[in-house]
């Protein structure tokens, strides 16, 4: 039972953000098809920060009307909503419409919507949710949450989306030399993109199954017995506080009518309840917050939209290894906390500076862009690969053990720990937002036709 309803957990993970992450994955054909081309990604940033204000209301009930909104309702909407999305988007996602004269992808970007409210709602009701259950069905859930980063990636390898080759390319030119004109051969290697093994219609078809997963196994979920006590282990460094409660209750003697004999004593064993609350500092709260806001800012908004900028320049092979080993380096973050969990703030601070780090070097390579570090070595793919998997793998590690720390305080913790990803996500992606198409700081490279200094 307690394997099965790992499995429901980790299913449930899945759909939280699979939505999301199977546009950003499908974005090479998607570019190849819609009019907005390569504009659609900026498109997309700003839908997603549009739908934030599903968890902004549901934080904002959980704060004001506490136990009005029913979660488990709010799930069973938000997940249908998101099936209904993606299913309408593997018919409709190449529809455009005219606005001011000027085609648009008016269906793509209006599912797009939804499926962002559906995806930024569940960091508010997911997890908050995940309370209902025993503490060591979370990390699973936070594994199904990676994965749902990872499968869409891997299902977008397997349809060859943005795989391309370099092509010699002989274009023919007029050289005048004198009074006479004459044609030219000029050589030139060019990028090609070659075509997709399944179309969008059945990648749009997969990530609707996904969903349709994860509403079944929160179905199951949600009929498990609810656990809402607190774990019994002691997260960090604080104060126990333990009650014992004797209930003796009072001996009673009966009386029949008429004389009758007295009936016997009936005194019930003594019970003693532990009640375990963990108090945490305020200090050590807000430490725990501002990880997760900056975390999650570094993960969600900043790094994201430089990471073609810091790869491509390297290779399409690089960019591809690095999209696809930083998504396993997700869950496989959160297996690692399931066996190897560290609780230590002082640790976790470590890593997230050791995170940071790592994001630091991948930003330095997308400002360099055409023409970074190591660019003509081989040392350059290895270290710009090892750099992403290693800033995904530590930082998520990080996510994971704020979450678990925050389940030991109470539901609402959790309710704001969503809350807080959200927010950090929305301030990274804004501040990169002009930055990318805006003042254009920084330059895409392609690869084939790429000239740098030796």
């Amino acid at each position: 039972m307690a394997l099965l309803t790992h499995l429901l957990a980790c299913v449930f993970g899945t759909g939280s953000w699979v939505a999301i992450n199977g546009l950003w994955v499908e974005l090479p054909l998607l570019v190849r098809v819609l009019p907005e081309q390569w504009d659609l990604p900026s498109y997309i940033t700003i839908i997603i920060q549009m739908a934030n204000v599903g968890p902004l209301f549901v934080t904002l009930m959980h704060r004001f009307w506490p136990g009005l909104l029913k979660e488990v309702a709010v799930i069973y909407v938000v997940v249908s909503l998101g099936v209904v999305a993606c299913l309408l988007l593997a018919f409709l996602w190449n529809q455009t419409s005219l606005i001011a004269g000027t085609p648009h992808s008016t269906a793509f970007l209006v599912l797009t919507f939804f499926l962002a409210l559906v995806d930024c709602t569940s960091s508010v009701t997911f997890l908050p949710f995940m309370m209902q259950l025993e503490p060591q069905y979370l990390t699973t859930f936070f594994i199904g949450e990676g994965l749902s980063g990872l499968i869409p990636a891997l299902i977008a390898l397997g349809q060859g989306s943005g795989i391309s080759s370099c092509v010699n390319v002989t274009h023919r030119v007029n050289v005048t030399s004198g009074n006479t004109t004459e044609e030219s051969p000029d050589f030139q290697m060019e990028t090609r993109y070659l075509p997709a093994n399944f179309s969008t219609l059945l990648f749009f078809l997969l990530m609707t199954g996904m969903m349709v997963a994860c509403l079944v196994a929160f179905f199951f979920l949600a009929r498990q017995p609810k656990v809402w006590e607190l774990s019994q282990q002691q997260l960090f460094p604080s104060t126990i506080i333990l009650s014992s409660f004797d209930r003796i209750p009072e001996d009673g003697a009966g009386s029949g009518r008429g004389g009758g004999c007295p009936c016997p004593k009936k005194t019930k064993r003594p019970m003693e309840d532990h009640l375990e609350t963990a108090s945490h500092p305020l200090a050590k709260l807000a430490f725990i917050y501002l990880l997760i806001a900056w975390v999650s800012s570094l993960t969600n908004g900043v790094l994201p939209s430089v990471q073609s900028y810091s790869c491509l320049p390297y290779g399409n092979a690089a960019y591809h290894l690095s999209a696809t080993l930083s998504s396993m380096a997700n869950p496989l973050a959160c297996i690692v906390a399931m066996f190897l969990p560290g609780r230590s703030l002082a640790l976790l601070g470590a890593l997230t500076l050791a995170g940071t780090a790592f994001g630091a070097y991948n930003m330095a390579i997308a400002v360099m862009s055409p023409c970074p570090l190591l660019q003509q070595s081989q040392w350059g793919d290895v270290v710009i690969v090892l750099s992403w998997v290693l800033f995904t793998g530590t930082l998520s590690y990080v996510k994971v053990m704020a979450g678990v720390i925050l389940r030991s305080r109470s539901h609402s913790a959790l309710v704001w720990y969503g809350a807080v990803e959200q927010l950090g996500s929305l301030l990274g992606a804004l501040l990169m937002f002009p930055l990318v198409n805006i003042y254009g700081f920084f330059t895409s490279a392609d690869y084939c036709s790429l000239r740098c200094p030796a």
